[in-house]
């Protein structure tokens, strides 16, 4: 076995003191050249991908409020089936009439007494209570009714004098 002089490993607290310092310095240098390195390779990935790009250019534009509302009212717009959501209409039913509704109408009785008229078993659906109402049965005022299929209706009851007021969205026919 060799003998180890430690008298000559030795230093003395200056040397040993610059040491430390000195190793400060290179861990403090391969750290920062660690996160450079990691950055650049991570910033040449997203290049990569292609997902990296610049606001305000002409793959991002920068738009306005008003630009996305118009651009959003239009895409709503172009979803019904006549260009835009229709109106309410006030229609008047004269007694001994039905008003009959096509597909996806809706109706609001406003006034008068009103019974449900269907050419089958089906009946209506009250959106304001959640139920179905059955052909002959009373259609209460105010409600919101809902016409999954057309051929049917509503007509005044025949024991009232006058006939109904009605709101109607969609197209409908008077019989």
């Amino acid at each position: 076995m060799a003998d180890i002089n430690y008298r000559a490993l030795s230093m003395n607290r200056k040397e040993l003191l610059n040491l430390r310092k000195k190793m400060k310095v290179l861990t403090a240098l391969l750290a920062a050249a660690g996160i450079v390195g990691g950055s650049a390779v991570y910033y040449q990935s997203a290049l990569a991908d292609g997902s990296s790009t610049t606001p305000g250019s002409t793959s991002d534009p920068i738009v306005s409020k008003s630009y996305v509302d118009q651009k959003i009212a239009e895409a709503l717009g172009s979803g019904g089936s006549s260009g835009g959501a229709a109106k309410l209409e006030v229609v008047t039913v004269p007694l001994g009439k039905k008003i009959i509704v096509q597909d996806g109408g809706e109706l609001i009785v406003r006034s008068g007494k009103a019974i449900a008229y269907s050419t089958d078993a089906n009946g209506l659906s009250d959106m304001t209570d959640g139920l179905d109402i059955a052909p002959g049965k009373a259609v209460a005022t105010n409600h919101l009714i809902l016409f999954p299929r057309g051929g049917r209706g509503v007509e005044a009851d025949p024991n009232q004098k006058n006939g109904l007021i009605v709101l109607v969205r969609g197209s409908y026919q008077l019989q």
